[in-house]
């Protein structure tokens, strides 16, 4: 199965509400990076057992690791979980900028270090999850 058609079963996998919330986050993204690498993780390690919710990637970008080895992985990521969607920003060195800067403005979401997490697209502001994830692609590059 492509990274596309994996993407699109776990999207389709999803309560209706969610389904159509993920759909449209995948579409608003892809309207900012539409160049993007896709990446979909299953949530599962390498023996096959389950260790994360599954997740949509876009982007790429290395990780540099103190022991001198690198890691591909996405920017931006998008993930159903028990009691919502949270969002990834990946890449920012300031674990306190999210909150600060779009915390207030988001509406009813838990923003963390690189997570913004809330229940449904109608419960926050899309403009300003926008700007982070444009604040997120633009501190990477």
């Amino acid at each position: 199965m492509s990274v596309l058609q994996e993407i699109t079963a776990y999207i389709n996998s999803q309560p209706e509400q969610k389904q159509q919330d993920i759909q449209e986050l995948h579409r608003i993204i892809l309207g900012i990076m539409p160049q993007c690498k896709l990446w979909f993780l299953d949530g599962k390690d390498e023996t096959g057992k389950v260790v994360s919710n599954p997740n949509i990637g876009y982007g790429l970008r290395t990780i540099h690791y103190a022991n001198g080895t690198t890691k591909d992985f996405y920017q931006i990521g998008i993930s159903a979980n028990t009691t919502g969607i949270s969002v990834y920003i990946l890449g920012i060195s300031d674990k306190n900028y999210l909150a600060q800067t779009y915390g207030q403005q988001l509406g009813k979401a838990k923003v963390t270090g690189y997570c913004i997490k809330f229940k449904t697209l109608g419960d926050i502001n899309i403009e300003v999850l926008k700007e982070a994830i444009k604040f997120g692609i633009k501190s990477f590059s």
